[in-house]
């Protein structure tokens, strides 16, 4: 493949904090930094593949596996999940140290930008669902003088703040209620805290109260095109258009239940897919307002893309489809860096 392929990648979304949090694995933090895994990312796979970095996602599992008669699932206890979230950011800031500077926690745009020239992995803190987070919001205080720079409200199931998508197909994301007075309470102190609210998993009527309420870019880190694949965690176009007029930024998930028109959990699933949604979301918002948010060690996707260190194959086919250097750097890092930086006040 050519070197000219090898185009920096910072990505919005993966869930390894959790694998290795549920991992048996004794000594997961040199594993993660040798590369002794079988998980999407780890350094050594990251850096094989030009993954200079992305929002490290601290997800807390619902009690139970199994949704109820309405498709949703449980949210955890406030005192587990604050328990779990904790756990997960200590897995993050051991690896930073034991890592020797191969990754750094980052907090600002141009921590973001210095990782990517020093060869350092760009890890952002990223709570997804937050049940860690009390009503009166003193977690989220506490969480963002550790290093929480971005934050979605739900997960796909209810919480205190609001009423996250369930996993429907075909759907549309109209489904439940929006925010709860808790859930406006902490939309505004996001914004006061210059943290990024991430409108993945939120469904339509939480994702307009936001819209109407918040006063930083719309941003949604790893969700795709409801035209092209109807299921509810996709977004409408009217949604696209609102995240474009904030100037804001849709990561597209490389999640194959999300990609396929037939909305089915299979792998083998081209990667001409994923381009299909890059492309219509570059026809609609315009290129800078579109990046990557893979769902790395979340989902199951293309077999053609095993993990990071196979990045490269799709920056091949999105170059096949027409996108130039300048085009494929801004999806692969410039659009994410600079939709932080606007929000995070820089």
């Amino acid at each position: 493949m050519s070197t000219k392929s090898i185009i920096p990648v910072f990505d919005g979304h993966n869930d390894v904090l959790l694998r290795m949090h549920l991992s048996s694995q004794q000594d997961e933090d040199i594993a993660f930094i040798n590369g002794k895994t079988d998980y999407h990312i780890d350094l050594p796979k990251a850096k094989q593949g030009g993954l200079v970095g992305g929002l490290c996602a601290m997800f807390v599992p619902s009690p139970t596996s199994k949704a109820d008669d309405n498709g949703d699932f449980l949210p955890p206890l406030q005192s587990d999940a604050l328990n779990t979230t904790m756990a997960m950011a200590a897995t993050l800031a051991r690896i930073e140290k034991r890592s020797l500077g191969a990754l750094k926690i980052c907090l600002t745009a141009a921590d973001i930008r210095n990782c990517i020239a020093a060869g350092s992995f760009a890890a952002v803190m990223h709570i997804e669902g937050a049940e860690a987070i009390d009503p009166d919001l003193d977690a989220l205080h506490i969480l963002h003088r550790a290093g929480l720079r971005t934050l979605g409200p739900v997960w796909s199931r209810p919480n205190i703040f609001a009423y996250g998508v369930p996993f429907r197909f075909p759907s549309t994301p109209q489904i439940g209620p929006g925010l709860t007075d808790i859930g406006r309470a902490l939309v505004r102190t996001c914004n006061e805290l210059k943290i990024m609210i991430d409108l993945s998993h939120m469904n339509e009527q939480g994702f307009w109260d936001i819209a109407r309420l918040s006063d930083a870019p719309l941003v949604a880190s790893h969700s795709n095109v409801h035209a092209l694949t109807p299921h509810s965690r996709n977004l409408t176009d009217d949604q696209l258009d609102a995240i474009k007029a904030t100037g804001g930024l849709v990561g597209v998930n490389f999640g194959v239940l999300f990609l396929r028109q037939d909305g089915r959990k299979d792998a083998n699933t081209p990667l001409e897919m994923l381009v299909r949604h890059v492309d219509y979301l570059v026809d609609r918002v315009g290129i800078d307002h579109v990046a990557l948010g893979s769902d790395f060690d979340g989902t199951t996707i293309p077999a053609a893309m095993r993990n990071a260190s196979d990045l490269p194959k799709l920056i091949e086919a999105l170059r096949d489809s027409g996108y130039n250097e300048a085009e494929l750097r801004k999806l692969g890092h410039e659009n994410w860096i600079k939709v932080l930086a606007r929000t995070w006040g820089q």
